[in-house]
């Protein structure tokens, strides 16, 4: 396996990545798919995306962003990490997740938070096993697949 930044060449398996998670998954309530033009232009930014590559193929991704607007909140970050199903399992997740930790001790972030649908116990799960800590549920809060969802608020300080 191996990690490395993601280039805009990468953006196509990136979204396909996301999207089928947007489109069949329970982990975000987004129903919005991504926009291959505005992720390309998101990994030619100061952005981070690491991707992890089995077989010369992208199998993961993760990446982060702003918790929240205003200077308070500059030193904590929101992350994404997902996955193709066929790379869950390997170990990918817990290499991609290190990589971004270390990337963002380098950019002077204090915590990362992940917001995991409470549907998705595989997700709360893995983040524990990462060392996040839950830290609140907010129940009925996304709708989708016609339902309401929970989302459950995990913490975790670099």
């Amino acid at each position: 396996m191996i990690l490395r930044d993601a280039t805009s060449a990468d953006a196509g398996a990136i979204a396909a990545i996301w999207n089928r998670e947007i489109r069949d998954g329970v982990s975000t309530f987004n129903t919005v798919e991504k926009d291959l033009g505005a992720l390309k232009a998101a990994i030619a930014s100061d952005a981070v995306y690491v991707v992890a590559e089995l077989d010369r193929e992208v199998v993961g991704f993760a990446t982060f962003g702003p918790f929240r607007g205003g200077s308070g909140y500059v030193h904590t970050m929101e992350h994404t990490i997902y996955l193709d199903e066929a790379a869950r399992g390997k170990g990918v997740g817990r290499k991609l997740m290190a990589a971004l930790e270390a990337e963002a001790q380098d950019r002077n972030v204090h915590v990362l938070v992940a917001g995991v649908g409470g549907e998705n116990s595989a997700g709360i799960a893995f983040h524990k096993a990462m060392g996040f800590v839950e830290v609140g549920r907010m129940p009925e809060v996304g709708r989708k697949f016609e339902r309401w969802m929970d989302l459950v608020l995990l913490q975790k300080r670099l």
